[in-house]
């Protein structure tokens, strides 16, 4: 077994499409900053691509003190095996104690398999971090049983330690040109590795609706919304206001509207400027994939809604006398 004291060091693995940064890297720079800064170590990013040396120095600039480029054409485009064979050959030898990737498709795709080459423990989706610091043990932070409570789990014996982080739930810190960080050439033979997949086309996602994890302001409508013809009404109000359309568990599990729109712990947690729940309580569970948002407004027959503890505006009224109301006034332009 590894000496747990030959670790040191907090990872993040940047995610970058298109030679584009995801958003998640700069969430978990925020975050793992905080995590280095208690620890007293360096906080380091993981880049793959081609041609990404651009990227690396916008990674310090959003918080890294050190960021590891893997820059290879072989790595222009994403391959499970590429991306895991390079980040457990880093980690083999530069003994990060944390790393922490994306809870998207790409980290969903690779982490396990390094966490298994590294002989690791790795938690999924987490949505906290905390320190245990006497033993320097990460308490990550999870909906566990389909969202009913929150897990804290660590893995004591084995070291890195590893986790997914959900997307919108840090927050980034501000972007600073000045800071001064190292870019390290990996210095890992990726043409030496021979993946059994490789890549063949991108083909773009269409989207007819706005993607509720990147809108800046959403409308979601609850079990108070009463069934799928009455979503009609926060669908409209929606599209005058120019919001995603977001829903409650309670709303996607009685079939009124997909899954892609559920909100909450077991659906997307988001973070936009402006979110308004309409016949929605505010279960813990929904509280928690939207409370970060900038301001909320709820509209609700209850006042003893939970959803009120949290909401900046709280109208206690019928959603179908206000929200259609509203809807004709924002039409009007007034």
């Amino acid at each position: 077994m590894a000496n747990k004291d030959d670790f040191r060091g907090v990872w993040i693995v940047a995610e970058q499409r298109n030679n584009q940064l995801h958003k998640v890297s700069f969430e978990l720079l925020g975050k793992g900053r905080e995590l280095a800064d208690k620890l007293g170590v360096k906080l380091s990013a993981v880049l793959m691509g081609n041609k990404v040396q651009d990227l690396a120095k916008e990674l310090v600039a959003y918080g890294a003190d050190t960021v590891y480029v893997a820059d290879n054409p072989k790595l222009a485009h994403f391959n499970d095996e590429l991306y895991t064979d390079v980040v457990a050959e880093l980690a083999a030898k530069h003994k990060p104690e944390i790393i922490i990737t994306g809870a998207t498709a790409i980290g969903r795709a690779f982490f396990p398999r390094v966490s298994i080459k590294l002989n690791a423990g790795l938690t999924a989706d987490c949505t906290d971090f905390e320190l245990d610091m006497e033993n320097r043990n990460l308490l990550q932070v999870r909906p566990a049983f389909g969202g009913s409570l929150m897990a804290k789990i660590m893995t004591p014996e084995k070291r890195p330690q590893m986790s997914t982080a959900r997307y919108k739930v840090f927050k980034p810190l501000a972007k600073d040109d000045s800071r001064k960080g190292e870019i390290v050439d990996a210095g890992v033979n990726v043409d030496a590795m021979q993946p059994k997949s490789q890549f063949m086309e991108f083909i773009p996602e269409v989207e007819t609706t706005i993607n509720i994890a990147e809108a800046d302001m959403i409308v979601s409508g609850g079990r108070g919304i009463g069934g799928a013809d009455n979503f009609k009404v926060v669908k409209d109000f929606a599209a005058a206001m120019g919001c995603a359309v977001g829903a409650s568990r309670a709303a996607v599990d009685s079939g009124w509207i997909p899954y892609s729109h559920q909100v909450g712990q077991t659906g997307k947690t988001v973070s936009p400027k402006l979110y308004m729940a309409l016949g929605i309580s505010g279960a813990v569970q929904h509280l928690a994939g939207m409370q970060s948002s900038d301001i909320i407004v709820a509209v609700n027959k209850d006042p003893e809604a939970p959803i009120f503890s949290v909401a900046k505006v709280g109208v206690v009224g019928d959603v179908f006398q206000i929200i259609p109301a509203l809807t004709e006034r924002i039409k009007k332009g007034c």
